[in-house]
């Protein structure tokens, strides 16, 4: 999963680990921000609004045959490897999508270097999430066993698939919701990653900058701690200079 393409920035020791508070108490406020947003749009994103006969709810059974038939199209891919679920996809899994969403960090793998190091660090974004109905496995959990390196639960491979492909396509059908999360200074898009080929992972980014320091603090930082993993860094000093939609908005239309 790629990450930020900016120019590492410098940093001491000192100024590292300061700013790794930092950004530690800013992810979490907005964290938890976002889950308190997504539950109050609970009752939008119910699978029930367009799958209605399927999870026997009410609703137009046109409209449910639709969806369902998209779903079954969008299905098909992972019937291949890497993900090798059942040819066919059993309406029986709707029931087990559930109305709950969670927040998933956004994480990718960056080659750090050094004069005489390489090594393979697990990225995670502080300021970016993949959203998407809860499921028996993460999506850490999902991309770890894939690659052969976790526990592989077919059945949790599955759901955590059917539950993106039917976030994907909850979230297509409100045209509201990313005009709504912008003027909340989200970004809500879809993305995909080259170790989850082709399954759409529908993300929200604050508009708060994240950064990776230089590698050589990267690598002393993971050294020390043993775990080869490392969190991004929230530019504080962008706080000064984050957009305010509304005001934007606003100013544009008085030119």
């Amino acid at each position: 999963m790629k990450g930020p393409d900016k120019p590492p920035r410098r940093l001491t020791s000192q100024e590292l680990t300061e700013l790794r508070r930092k950004t530690e108490i800013i992810s979490k406020f907005l964290h938890d921000r976002l889950s308190t947003h997504l539950e109050t749009l609970r009752p939008l994103l119910a699978p029930e609004r367009i799958f209605g006969k399927y999870l026997g709810a009410k609703g137009d059974p046109a409209v449910a045959d639709r969806a369902f038939t998209q779903l079954q199209h969008n299905y098909k891919p992972f019937v291949t490897r890497p993900f090798d679920l059942p040819s066919e996809l059993d309406e029986h899994w709707l029931t087990l999508v559930g109305n709950r969403v969670t927040l998933y960090p956004w994480e990718y793998t960056y080659e750090a270097k050094a004069e005489r190091e390489t090594r393979t660090i697990s990225m995670t974004s502080p300021v970016r999430w993949v959203v998407s109905y809860s499921s028996a496995y993460t999506l850490s959990q999902v991309r770890q066993a894939l690659a052969g390196k976790g526990e592989r639960r077919p059945e949790h491979i599955r759901q955590f698939v059917v539950n993106a492909l039917v976030t994907q396509l909850i979230t297509a059908q409100i045209p509201g919701l990313a005009p709504l999360l912008a003027d909340l200074r989200y970004q809500f898009q879809t993305d995909s990653t080259p170790d989850l080929p082709k399954l759409p992972l529908t993300t929200i980014t604050c508009g708060l900058p994240s950064f990776r320091p230089p590698d050589d603090l990267i690598l002393s930082a993971t050294g020390l701690s043993g775990i080869p993993a490392f969190i991004e860094l929230i530019d504080t000093d962008a706080l000064s200079r984050l957009q305010d939609p509304l005001k934007a908005h606003t100013e544009e239309l008085l030119r």
